[in-house]
């Protein structure tokens, strides 16, 4: 059996790459996105009624891993990157079908002429993610506390400590009318340490690089602590 399936939507997030995006929805809070929705689809009779919901379901495509096959076993970071469970016993992007799940927050929906979209909080979806459908979260029946996580029953520890450079500081101040939350996104999206898996236990003095909005933010860890030292315009 096969099935055919188009987009109804295309997220435009500032995680320009997979590299730093959150392993799960909610925890950067700051993370703001927004949901195109594309045609046929963006008749505006698709949403209507969907400002009474909080937050809603997105099913998407991993696109990005889209090619480089799956395997039944992977090692997810949450078990320091050394321990293999079955790939449906795990949120790997590389799967089967290649298909994720997420749960995000909608905070406005917008229309202009014949745009139609949706203004998103607390996502984990990096830019250009197709959207195959949207469903609302209904916390009565999608949220169970007396559930099981596995090996991830709580949600990771964002500790890490997020520092910046006098230059790092001067380049946020000179984006501040565009960006005002710039500086705290940053610093949330550090404080999850995006490093690979095998790194987060120990200093080093390889310089990291994330391209998050316009921006190529580099960073390094010394004492345990993050220290961004450059925020400059991306190409």
């Amino acid at each position: 059996m096969h099935f055919d399936m188009t987009p109804v939507g295309r997220i435009h997030s500032p995680y320009k790459e997979k590299f730093a995006v959150p392993r799960q929805p909610g925890l950067v809070k700051s993370a703001r996105a927004t949901l195109e929705l594309l045609p046929p689809c963006n008749d505006p009779q698709t949403l209507r009624g969907i400002e009474a919901f909080s937050h809603l379901w997105l099913v998407f495509v991993f696109h990005e891993c889209q090619g480089q096959g799956w395997h039944p076993t992977v090692r997810p970071p949450r078990l320091g990157g050394n321990e293999r469970v079955g790939v449906f016993a795990s949120r790997s992007p590389f799967r089967p079908n290649g298909l994720g799940l997420s749960v995000v927050e909608l905070r406005e929906v917008h229309q202009q002429g014949d745009r139609l979209w949706l203004e998103l909080g607390g996502v984990d979806l990096v830019d250009g993610t197709p959207i195959l459908d949207i469903k609302p979260y209904l916390p009565y029946a999608d949220s169970l506390p007396a559930a099981q996580g596995g090996f991830a029953p709580m949600a990771p520890e964002a500790g890490m400590p997020v520092r910046f450079a006098p230059e790092a500081e001067a380049q946020l101040l000179a984006q501040q009318a565009r960006y005002p939350e710039l500086k705290h996104f940053i610093g949330e999206v550090l404080a999850q340490d995006p490093r690979p898996a095998y790194r987060r236990s120990q200093d080093d003095e390889r310089l990291y690089g994330v391209k998050l909005y316009d921006f190529n933010v580099q960073w390094r860890v010394r004492g345990g602590v993050t220290e961004v030292v450059a925020i400059a315009p991306d190409g």
